[in-house]
């Protein structure tokens, strides 16, 4: 049995150029038996435009530690939920077994927890005429496996969220703050 109760981690990963690919995932990460599986168990139905699933690989190749994703985004297309359950949850699958490959996620724990992501996916990508699914599964591979390794390493550490404080901020504060 695992000591992880709860752990948390998200990354942003930019679109190549044109492209409005970019990907935000949010991750949780908790012992089945603790909050985070009682809030996945809480996730198995449906809310209206906000489709929850389990992240699987292929038919019949769901991802261990049991992963639900659910959009950030109301849904509102058949081409969205088509890319968000097509490519977007591909890579999603394909980084957390890679995290499994490279020790991201322990093995032996990958039963005893389980994660919730929140997925942003541009609404613009339904319509996109030019859209490179290429890039739509690297920046979702991506950014899933790196908010993974936050979570399990507790990344931006508080030392490093001090430190930056005067440093960095919030891009939407551009020309809001001296």
């Amino acid at each position: 049995m695992t000591d992880i109760w709860f752990r948390a981690g998200e990354a942003t990963v930019l679109a190549a150029e044109g492209q409005v690919t970019d990907a935000m995932p949010e991750i949780v990460i908790g012992s089945v038996k603790g909050p985070v599986g009682t809030a996945f168990a809480s996730m198995m139905g449906q809310t209206v435009g906000h489709t929850r699933f389990f992240v699987i690989r292929d038919l019949n190749q769901m991802v261990r530690p049991a992963t639900m994703m659910t959009s950030k985004v109301t849904i509102t297309s058949e081409a969205y939920i088509g890319l968000f359950g097509g490519v977007v949850q591909a890579a999603i699958g394909d980084a957390i077994v890679d995290c499994l490959k490279e020790g991201i996620l322990p093995a032996e724990i990958a039963n005893d927890v389980c994660m919730i992501i929140t997925v942003w996916l541009d609404p613009r990508c339904a319509d996109d005429k030019n859209l490179d699914k290429k890039d739509l599964y690297r920046t979702n591979y991506t950014a899933a496996k790196i908010a993974i390794g936050r979570a399990m390493k507790g990344e931006p550490t508080v030392e490093e969220l001090i430190a930056n404080r005067t440093k960095i901020s919030h891009y939407a504060l551009e020309g809001v703050l001296d």
